[in-house]
């Protein structure tokens, strides 16, 4: 089930708040379990298994590992046993079949490769109970010797498919106790609406044009088009997955939680370094706190703060799934954050913060094509025809009509990615509270009804980030 769908909207959702509310505090972490499951096994009945069973194990390793606290080998082979058996779990459902077809590439053997569904959100709630058997271990967090507030922190379907990735650190006293506000929920009630909006509204627009470039033979894209295309890409993944993390926030507000803030406005940033501290900021925290600095950080000379960057950027690029496309990406933004350690971002302080920007976008852009295109040969053809390498025209009618048809959309949303609507906003605010005050729900009412009326009418609904 996704958040931007019709039965989720106006059934699970309002079904779910109404139990939710008449239960009482005791016996609201049951509640949100069951939810999480039904919710879940909506798409993958079959899966629920395997998250019961990754939660279980956890539960039972953090049991073990605070018992055996001060017997250090025992406490350090229970880590090693539950970090192994997480990493096995995830690496078989989303890195087998990679692995054995590199294999039989590279030794011309011929293993059959059994292709395997991979398990939505196996990737975030992995990584969830990855860090909380990690920081018991590190005795940052007490134990929970609840089972059912353990099972609500990994399994809570606000974040569960596709995030934020949730420190245990971040919701421990929250599991337990938790107040919910009339103004609380109605903040959770506005942020989701806005996610909805953002994914509905602008991120379905603009992907049926980069659906439509990207299915053109490549021998029929200009330079003009190609651009195009890859502005709509950069922007729909935006506000495709930004969108997905202010729905989550918005319902984890509504049932009480806070939840890690995700994104901030990262296509305004001035560096490639700014950038990912802006865009997906949990799973950079992620490896931040738990790959990064155990490595040493950038406590260690130079030559192994260079290593511990490429081996953070090599797994950031294999998590987001098992395809040399997304290894490539991850190195290709680990070669840019090491130059700009080294020698880049000195540069950069000195020069006007508008070339700062075009810079880190022309990055990040070519970078999301490696991202998107499925094969190597495409995305590299891709990235040909927007520097005019080969045969490729600057602009024909097909760029004229693209341009045409979705100027508005696209001038709207790039407006949208910048803080500048926010700011305008708290102005309007400040000069006229009451004003404000009864636009602000028109608003939000407006974007609701507009968002209905988008997934009544049309199919095109896909969420980007389901794949890893």
């Amino acid at each position: 089930m996704v958040f931007s769908s019709l039965i989720f909207l106006y059934f699970f959702l309002p079904i779910t708040l109404l139990i939710y509310f008449i239960t009482p505090n005791q016996l609201r972490n049951a509640i949100l379990i069951v939810a999480s499951l039904v919710f879940y096994a909506w798409g993958e009945p079959v899966y629920i298994f395997l998250m019961l069973f990754s939660t279980v194990i956890d539960y039972v390793y953090g049991l073990l590992i605070d018992k055996y606290r001060y017997r250090k080998s025992t406490a350090r082979a229970l880590l090693v046993c539950s970090l192994v058996g997480n990493l096995g779990i995830l690496g078989f459902f989303k890195y087998y079949g990679f692995l054995v077809e590199n294999i039989n590439s590279l030794f011309g053997l011929h293993f059959e490769v059994t292709t395997l569904p991979l398990p939505v959100g196996i990737s975030f709630y992995t990584f969830q109970t990855m860090s909380y058997i990690i920081d018991v271990y590190r005795d940052k967090v007490p134990v929970q010797k609840n089972l059912i507030a353990f099972g609500t922190y990994v399994t809570m379907f606000p974040q569960l498919v596709a995030g934020p990735i949730v420190a245990y650190g971040d919701v421990s006293k929250q599991l337990a106790n938790r107040q919910i506000t009339i103004s609380l929920f109605g903040e959770g009630t506005q942020l989701f609406i806005r996610g909805l909006a953002k994914k509905v509204l602008l991120a379905n627009h603009i992907g049926m044009l980069w659906s439509s470039i990207k299915a053109t033979a490549m021998s029929e894209v200009t330079v003009a088009t190609s651009w195009i295309g890859i502005l709509a890409f950069t922007l729909q993944i935006y506000f495709d997955f930004s969108g997905y993390s202010d729905m989550a926030r918005g319902l984890g507000k509504m049932f009480g939680f806070e939840l890690t803030k995700n994104f901030n406005y990262p296509y305004i940033a001035t560096s490639v370094s700014e950038f990912w501290r802006r865009w997906h900021m949990s799973l950079g925290s992620w490896f931040r706190e738990y790959v990064y600095i155990p490595l040493g950080g950038n406590r260690v000379g130079i030559v192994k703060q260079l290593r511990n960057l490429f081996v953070v950027w090599f797994l950031t690029g294999l998590w987001h799934g098992a395809s040399w496309n997304f290894i490539i990406w991850g190195l290709y933004f680990g070669c840019f954050i090491v130059m700009e350690n080294l020698f880049l971002h000195k540069w950069l302080q000195h020069l006007p913060r508008g070339i700062g920007n075009l810079y880190t976008l022309l990055i990040v852009m070519v970078g999301w094509v490696f991202f998107d295109l499925d094969r190597l040969s495409a995305a590299l053809a891709y990235v040909e025809a927007m520097f005019g390498l080969g045969i490729h025209h600057f602009v024909d009618n097909n760029t004229y009509y693209y341009l045409s048809t979705n100027l508005i959309i696209l001038l709207l949303a790039i407006l949208a990615a910048t803080p500048l609507p926010k700011k305008m906003f708290l102005a309007l605010k400040q000069r006229y509270p009451f004003g404000s005050a009864i636009l602000s729900p028109i608003l939000h009412v407006l974007f609701l009804f507009l968002s209905t009326a988008y997934l009544v009418n049309d199919t095109y609904n896909p969420f980007l980030y389901f794949r890893f």
